[in-house]
């Protein structure tokens, strides 16, 4: 491996020092038309290989743009290809990093073909080895759907570009008016990307990521030692029902939350935080967002939106399939109430529930605010199968808030009745107590002590096994 170029300095960037390992450092192009030179193809503009980071086995492949634009042909793929045969037999996941002007129009119908060979890798490979994008340079056309077939992608910031069709060649736009190939775009609007950050903050956090996740479905969740007081109490968290990142912040090991697509879907946090050593993934409503100061920065709704829902049910489905268990802090009221929300907002929020609902991982629900309607059901309550459904005191947990179902239920019957009405409706149909007598939530805990009581509900809930109906797939 040349240890000059970007690709290669890429490699030695992401993995543990000196423990990069390359194969088929010597494949070259076969195709000679149009004036190709196998000599002028080293590595057929692909470095691949395995090597470790943090001590765990690892494949990766980087795209080399001073080789013909990193473009993907028969070989170059067939590279690619084989670093996922490896990592499939081994149970190791594959990182790629993208940096390639696309299809190589010289190879034709066989880099077409070798596109196809890839998606293939891709998809058997999903849902049994992690898999890991970071683009690093272009990636259009046929090429994105290489970090969309995968599980997280990361985004260089400035120079990377994620595309299938130009900006340009949108109509009614220009790269100047939206760049829609941007990390920005690609991160708030479309939600493809997890994590945005300048390249040497992009492998670090890939290094994180990696840290917490398992090998393969085969081997559970990341389980590291625990040096955090398991019993921790923690005051501050009764402050955080709006701020569910900070919540979850305070309630994992050592303080450390990772979150993904933050970007995306505001009003829903979802990442990773280990609880006395076992990585957990998170789903979580989110109301207000906080800076580092802790002052609130912007106020979000405490509702349901197709974008959070679609990003949740995504990484529910992540966690299902690789035997992570999952926590959810619910605090939500409704669904979002606009013209664009109720094109999408349906069949998102179907698709949450099926991704909980099919879940057989350990599910733990926190009601730490609101839970009203079904929007409440959707969030992991016990009717869709939560094993543990914890409380903070002040949770309200019903179809609607007090106030507006004493005007429907009492209409015209003055302002001191609804007030009177509401009250007792509050209280008898709204309240943890209420909910906790009808079985539908399974302990009250003051939010300070949150933490040593979820930890509680994992560790008895870690040998959970359930069988479900028999079948292929389901189809939401």
């Amino acid at each position: 491996m040349s240890t000059t170029s970007k690709a290669s300095q890429r490699i030695n960037a992401l993995l543990d020092d000196n423990s990069f390992v390359e194969i088929g450092g010597l494949v070259t192009a076969r195709a000679t038309d149009f004036n190709m030179k196998p000599n002028e193809t080293p590595s057929d503009g692909c470095i691949t290989g395995y090597g470790v980071i943090n001590g765990k086995p690892v494949y990766v492949y980087s795209q080399d743009a001073s080789v013909m634009n990193g473009t993907v042909g028969e070989m170059h793929a067939k590279k690619i290809v084989n670093v996922y045969e490896l990592a499939m037999k081994t149970g190791s996941p594959v990182i790629g990093l993208i940096d390639s002007a696309g299809l190589r129009l010289q190879e034709a119908a066989d880099a077409l073909n070798a596109f196809g060979t890839v998606y293939l890798k891709q998809t058997l490979a999903s849902g049994v080895i992690p898999q890991i994008t970071a683009i690093l340079g272009s990636c259009g056309g046929g090429l994105a759907l290489f970090p969309t077939l995968t599980d997280f992608t990361f985004m260089e910031e400035k120079n990377a570009k994620l595309f299938v069709n130009a900006p340009n060649a949108l109509d009614g736009n220009v790269i100047s008016k939206c760049d829609s190939s941007s990390a920005s775009f690609q991160s708030e609007q479309s939600g493809i990307v997890d994590v945005v950050g300048d390249e040497a903050s992009v492998m670090e956090k890939i290094r994180e990521l990696v840290a917490f996740l398992p090998s393969n479905n085969g081997e559970g969740s990341d389980i590291v030692e625990c040096e955090d007081d398991l019993n921790r109490v923690s005051p501050e968290l009764a402050n955080c029902a709006g701020d569910t990142g900070i919540a979850l912040s305070i309630i994992a090991d050592d303080n450390h939350f990772f979150e993904v697509k933050s970007a995306y879907g505001k009003d829903m946090a979802v990442g990773f935080l280990k609880l006395d050593g076992v990585t957990v993934g998170a789903v979580a409503n989110r109301s207000e967002i906080c800076d580092e100061e802790g002052k609130v920065s912007e106020k979000l709704d405490a509702v349901l939106s197709a974008e959070g829902c679609d990003k949740a049910a995504d990484f529910v489905n992540f966690c299902d399939a690789f035997d992570i268990p999952v926590l959810t802090l619910t605090n939500v009221k409704g669904y979002k109430a606009t013209m664009d929300s109720e094109k999408a907002i349906a069949k998102a929020a179907a698709r949450l529930t099926a991704a909980f609902a099919g879940a057989t991982v350990p599910k733990v629900n926190v009601i730490v605010g609101k839970a009203l309607g079904t929007a409440g059901i959707v969030m992991n309550a016990k009717a869709i199968g939560a094993d543990i459904t914890i409380a903070w005191p002040d949770a309200e947990i019903g179809t609607m808030d007090g106030k507006l179902a004493a005007k429907i239920m009492y209409d015209g019957q003055g302002a001191d009745v609804i007030e009177k009405k509401a009250a007792e409706y509050d209280a008898l149909k709204l309240s943890a107590g209420s909910a906790a007598r009808r079985g539908y939530v399974d302990q009250i805990v003051e939010a300070a002590e949150t933490r040593k009581y979820v930890i509680g509900a994992f560790e008895m809930l870690f040998t959970k096994s359930e069988d479900r109906p028999a079948k292929k797939h389901g189809t939401v």
